[in-house]
């Protein structure tokens, strides 16, 4: 009798990735401060790298136009118009810090996250959610938090490295402005944030679908 109703129950299949996708996003709009707190982790750190780099970036191509009023105002700026061109070592120390304040951010608000919702991970399995599952929803769910952040963070940081160099330079901002390295740098801060993100969101998919049910329902809240 026992071995006739085994072979009734049906084999479960993999939940597909929109039915993920569907379910974590209820669950951050649920938890819209929390997602705020942790994706402001990202957009600040995103937001510098690009200020950074898009200042950077105006100020080079500044310096090419060789206009004698202009270079007046970048001296004022502090701008060294005869240094070689490159990158600052202290900038790219400081853009290394704070992206790896973003990934230990994102990283402990999600494990902060499965430890909340312990009883959840755990009621989840005890209907029968695979570890595909939930591995799927926190992946998803840490990895929106993040490129959302990200997308948010370039916009901000375009903004206001336009709007420092129009305060110092004025209309000579637009007057060389470099199209191509502002995109480059753009494209640069979108690829680091969105794949700092998803690699932030790997250990705590992971250890969500760790979890067993009946460790995970015995927890007290």
């Amino acid at each position: 009798m026992a071995e006739q109703t085994q072979r009734d129950i049906p084999d479960q299949t993999p939940v597909p990735w929109g039915v993920a996708l569907m379910v974590s996003w209820g669950s951050l709009r649920r938890r819209f401060l929390r997602a705020l707190i942790t994706m402001l982790g990202v957009v600040l750190g995103i937001a510098f790298l690009t200020y950074m780099r898009v200042s950077n970036d105006i100020v080079q191509a500044l310096i090419l136009l060789k206009d004698d009023e202009l270079n007046v105002l970048l001296q004022k700026a502090g701008v060294d118009i005869y240094a070689a061109q490159g990158t600052d070592t202290m900038m790219i120390l400081l853009i290394g810090l704070s992206l790896i304040t973003c990934l230990v951010g994102i990283v402990n608000a999600m494990l902060m996250s499965v430890t909340e919702r312990i009883k959840e991970i755990g009621t989840l399995k005890c209907l029968g959610a695979e570890d595909s599952f939930i591995v799927k929803t926190y992946f998803i769910e840490s990895s929106l938090q993040g490129v959302i952040g990200t997308a948010l963070g370039a916009l901000i940081g375009l903004l206001i490295a336009i709007g420092v160099d129009l305060i110092s330079y004025g209309h000579w901002v637009f007057a060389g402005f470099p199209w191509m390295a502002v995109i480059l740098s753009l494209a640069m801060a979108l690829i680091i944030g969105s794949l700092m993100s998803v690699a932030a969101s790997i250990l705590p998919a992971y250890w969500a679908a760790r979890k067993q049910p009946v460790d995970a329902m015995r927890v007290e809240e």
